[in-house]
Parts: C-alpha cells; sequence; structure tokens
C-alpha cells in the first residue's frame, strides 16, 4: 500500500507480504521510531538507528527499537532508485544471543526476491 501523493523527491514505501500488518501491531511507540527510519529512507537518507543487515548483501537495512524489555525490528531495501521496499517487521522473541533466527533471515531473503519481481513488474526492471 503506498499513499496516492508523494511529496516531491520521496520514493514510494513499498509493503511486502504481511510486513505493513505486522509493524501495525507493534506498540506505538516501536511504529513511531521504525516508521521515522522508513520515512528517512524514501528521501534518500538514512536514519541514525538504521544499519546494513548482514547477509543479503548492499542496499538492505534494518533498524531495531527497543521498547519496555521488547526488541522491534524492520528491514528494507533501498537498492531501488524508485521505491523502498518494506520487507519484514518482527519482534526478536529469541532470548539467547543476538542472532536472528533462521525462519526471519529466511523470510527476509524470499521477500527481497519478490521485491525484486514486483520492482521489474512495477518499473520495468530499472534498478538503482
Amino acid at each position: 500500500m503506498t499513499r496516492e501523493f508523494l511529496a516531491d523527491d520521496e520514493k514510494p514505501l513499498i509493503w511486502v507480504g504481511s510486513s505493513r500488518k505486522d509493524l501495525m501491531a507493534f506498540p506505538e511507540e516501536a511504529r513511531t521510531h521504525l516508521g521515522a527510519a522508513l520515512g528517512t529512507a524514501q528521501f534518500g537518507g538514512k536514519h541514525p538507528d538504521a544499519k546494513p543487515w548482514k547477509g543479503e548483501g548492499p542496499g538492505v537495512m534494518e533498524v531495531v527499537e527497543d521498547h519496555r524489555g521488547d526488541t522491534y525490528r524492520a528491514v528494507y531495501t533501498v537498492r531501488f532508485a524508485e521505491a523502498v521496499y518494506v520487507l519484514h517487521a518482527f519482534q526478536k522473541k529469541s532470548k539467547s544471543g543476538i542472532k536472528t533466527p533462521k525462519a526471519d533471515q529466511d523470510l527476509i531473503a524470499s521477500r527481497l526476491k519478490d521485491a525484486e519481481r514486483i520492482h521489474r513488474e512495477r518499473f520495468g526492471g530499472r534498478n538503482g
């Protein structure tokens, strides 16, 4: 889902899979923080809390918000000049270490492929 009208130089935010629904289920404070980071990406910037996501190569970013002892994450890609794709929004539930569960890693990889396909269909294959 994207807004009908965008500001000058604002890229559309394209939600892949259930990422929008998942992010909207987060507590308001987490949504606000993660939404600010996504908004910064839409204008070509990098939020101070955004960092490269390890495992999918350049242009895939992660932002993390800790809220009341829980950790919320949004993973998105800025690989394409025309749009920002939100790949996954999830609450990290693992209590051991900082490693992201394999199921979430696999979902991000799959949704990145979906984003590439969506991008080809929507923008004719242009990228970066």
